[in-house]
């Protein structure tokens, strides 16, 4: 971009969107969306299971398939696509809370059946949407309605939320009664529910057994549903998300109700029905490693996706398309967005409107690989909240700056300044909502660095964290606040929070 005004500037640079770095407010999301390897892993049913840090683009990938690709997917791959935890998380779960305390292991799986067999029914079979289709299935249909009669499940006439039809699950789960007697909330015919009932003391005119169990119960819902689809040509995908806003951190519960939801993924397997799950990876390696064992973790994590990486180019590739979604930026920078597929064009794009370094000398890195190696935590991971976060931070600096010096004049649209205020900016946010407020168990610990260097030996750890100092270690690698170089057991704490922690450039050796 060739040196203009400041008055220009900011009249060019206030029409830039960068987006949201929250996923479900991100107007940005579908036109600047970059097609990772996961994104592709999902389009082509290869993974089931999608784990990622925080930030890394779980609930957009989502949003990518609940509310842009649904109709796609239906007209050329027979995909229909329904969604579990509301997009905004789902205040079903937040309002039950308390209910979930009491649940054990068992009962969670039983809860997670009966979601799932509900989300089917109610946002599949019932849907007009799909009654066209269902047509050659009527009789499949029927079956699979008296599949989930047989199980106690009752036959809402009326379109039902989520929350009438878990409010009444969880009813049965607290009562845990041979016999339960409930009439609908559209007031037609009462129904019994003993689906989760004690298996003994069931009357014999459910045709349920004493060896019988609910997994048996929806097996047989599960081959019903899949004659639906069978007969209607149809593949059925159910998409979760959120799951990591549903239970309090690192709690029992937590860990109860989400190894539940990976043994019912086993009920539910089958090459007609998927369940999708986007789940932070860091709950996932707690999950499975808890110490209670977890069998046939393998079938489970079988069709698990790699865990989100964005690369630096994936990074440049999501900026660009961010910025130059802008019209007024395009003209004013001379650049072609019809071009942006090519990657030697789009790093030719970014640094028509950004300095080529961030601080001046001739070994420092180029301005997309600093904003880059700042925004890693300790595993290596940038996610694209923080990176958008950065900007967006930078953008409202660098307007200020315009709006205070409009007679001046200016050759980048971003400064070197505003860059790093910035990532100072980030810095600090990441630190109290990602550290404090994800990991209140280790955030005392935590607080112990402020101030302190950006590098510890081992012996200063011990002295510093004193007993138990190795496995407290162990836990801060595992989040990604300190970085372990193996060779030299030197530990650093990432660039990415030395802001927020007020840390000096340096190492404590003892």
């Amino acid at each position: 971009m060739r040196t203009q005004s400041n008055r220009l500037l900011l009249r060019v640079l206030s029409n830039v969107d960068l987006g949201s770095s929250i996923a479900e407010h991100d107007s940005l999301l579908w036109d600047a969306r970059v097609e990772t390897s996961a994104f592709l892993d999902l389009l082509q049913d290869k993974v089931d299971l999608i784990p990622g840090t925080k930030g890394s683009g779980k609930s957009a990938l989502y949003r990518l398939f609940v509310d842009y690709l649904g109709p796609s997917l239906l007209e050329r791959r027979k995909v229909v696509v329904a969604y579990g935890v509301e997009k905004a998380g789902d205040a079903v779960f937040s309002a039950f809370r308390k209910a979930f305390s009491k649940m054990d292991e068992d009962e969670f799986v039983d809860f997670w059946c009966i979601y799932f067999v509900s989300l089917a029914h109610e946002q599949f079979i019932k849907n007009s949407e799909y009654s066209t289709m269902l047509r050659p299935a009527a009789s499949a249909v029927s079956g699979f309605r008296a599949a989930c009669r047989q199980a106690g499940i009752p036959e809402f006439k009326t379109q039902k939320s989520f929350q009438d039809v878990l409010q009444w699950a969880l009813g049965v789960l607290q009562s845990w009664r041979p016999k339960i007697r409930v009439v609908p909330p559209d007031g037609s015919a009462a129904v019994e529910l003993d689906l989760f009932a004690n298996t003994r003391d069931l009357p014999r005119k459910t045709g349920r057994s004493e060896s019988e169990e609910l997994p048996l119960f929806v097996s047989r819902i599960r081959e019903a549903l899949e004659e639906v689809l069978s007969k209607a040509d149809l593949t059925l995908w159910l998409m979760v998300d959120k799951l990591d806003e549903l239970f309090l951190r690192r709690s029992k519960l937590e860990t109860t109700a989400l190894r539940a939801l990976l043994r019912t993924l086993r009920v539910f397997d089958s090459a007609a029905i998927r369940i999708k799950v986007f789940l932070r990876d860091d709950i996932l390696e707690q999950v499975v490693a808890d110490g209670a064992g977890f069998v046939a973790l393998t079938h489970v994590t079988d069709r698990k996706a790699k865990a989100l990486r964005w690369s630096e180019e994936d990074i440049l590739s999501m900026v660009v398309r961010r910025l130059f979604s802008s019209e007024l930026l395009c003209v004013a920078s001379e650049v072609d967005p019809s071009q942006l597929a090519d990657s030697d064009y789009r790093e030719e794009a970014f640094y028509r409107i950004f300095p080529k370094t961030v601080f001046r000398g001739d070994k420092q890195s180029p301005t997309h690989r600093w904003i880059y190696n700042r925004l890693k935590d300790g595993r290596g991971v940038v996610t694209p909240r923080d990176v958008i976060d950065l900007l967006k931070f930078a953008q409202q600096m660098q307007q200020e700056v315009f709006v205070s010096r409009p007679d001046e004049t200016s050759k980048y649209l971003l400064s070197s300044a505003a860059i790093q205020y910035g990532y100072r900016e980030v810095s600090k946010r990441k630190t109290e909502t990602y550290l404090a407020a994800e990991f209140p168990h280790v955030w005392p610990v935590i607080q112990e660095f402020r101030g302190g260097k950006t590098a510890y030996t081992a012996r200063a750890l011990r002295s510093l964290l004193g007993t138990g100092s190795r496995e407290t270690v162990d836990n801060l690698v595992s989040i990604g606040f300190l970085e372990r170089e193996r060779a030299s057991e030197m530990y650093k704490i990432p660039f990415l929070y030395r802001e927020g922690l007020a840390l000096t450039q340096g190492t404590r050796r003892s």
